[in-house]
């Protein structure tokens, strides 16, 4: 998947998180704010790189800001920003078809 534009999903409420992504030059460039990043931070980090390798994202500017999300949240937003991105809007492959 090829990143287009700057996008957001998620928002700053309590266990959400709000995913910011844009075109990158140098691989997945990842930045991270958490309210729990001492206990959560390396799960978060997995969670995010899995989700860009299954939508086979290489090139990312990628910054999230946690509240406590679970990773089915922190997934989805992820996601969520992706798709918005590369102007994807009809037909996602929701569901099993990304793991």
């Amino acid at each position: 998947m090829e990143i287009v534009q700057p996008a957001m999903a998620g928002t700053l409420e309590s266990s959400d998180c709000q995913v910011t992504v844009e075109p990158g030059n140098n691989g997945i460039e990842f930045n991270l704010e958490s309210v729990v990043i001492n206990q959560y931070g390396n799960q978060i980090k997995k969670v995010v790189m899995e989700t860009l390798k299954n939508l086979e994202v290489g090139q990312v500017k990628i910054s999230i800001v946690d509240k406590g999300a679970l990773d089915c949240t922190i997934k989805a937003r992820v996601e969520g920003a992706l798709f918005r991105s590369a102007g994807q809007f009809d037909n996602l492959p929701w569901g099993g078809a990304v793991r």
